[in-house]
């Protein structure tokens, strides 16, 4: 169902990720003298994680874990969407701690872990894929760039 909204509607992702790109930083240095406002969102931007890769779907699974490794492009929309999935969030925990890359860390093993979690309750409908754990690693790694971005406008805003 999100596939086919998504195949449907193919300039929906790299748009958000444009959106993020461009607006994410200045938002964040923004948002960086709000600490609360900063955190809820962060909550707020995993909501779709957890909805997006933990809720239960209607289909039986035969097999296990699939290791393949694609790399994430606009074309293949939903390897594009587990990229952009982790962006808003390591951006905004990035800024909130003002360690993007251990929030980095963090993400990929919540990444793997809810894979582990798909592979180990089939009940759940969904299937683990080492190329998903890829693309959203490849998001996380792009939050934290913007994160440092962020941070580095939050420090000459406030050098001045």
């Amino acid at each position: 169902m999100i596939t086919d909204f998504l195949l449907e509607h193919r300039w929906l992702m790299p748009a958000v990720l444009a959106v993020l790109v461009l607006g994410g930083p200045p938002v964040a240095a923004w948002l960086a003298g709000r600490p609360r406002l900063l955190w809820a969102l962060t909550g707020l931007s995993l909501l779709p994680v957890a909805a997006l890769t933990l809720t239960p779907v209607d289909r039986e699974l035969y097999g296990t874990c699939e290791i393949a490794w694609m790399l994430p492009t606009p074309s293949r929309v939903e390897l594009f969407a587990n990229l952009v999935l982790f962006v808003a969030p390591v951006l905004l925990a990035g800024v909130a701690t003002r360690r993007p890359g251990a929030v980095l860390i963090a993400a990929s093993a919540l990444s793997a872990l809810i894979e582990g979690l798909q592979a180990l309750v089939p009940a759940i409908g969904r299937s683990c894929d080492t190329t998903d754990w890829l693309g959203n690693t490849l998001g996380a790694a792009i939050g934290a760039v913007l994160a440092l971005v962020a941070l580095h406008l939050r420090r000459r805003r406030g050098s001045r």
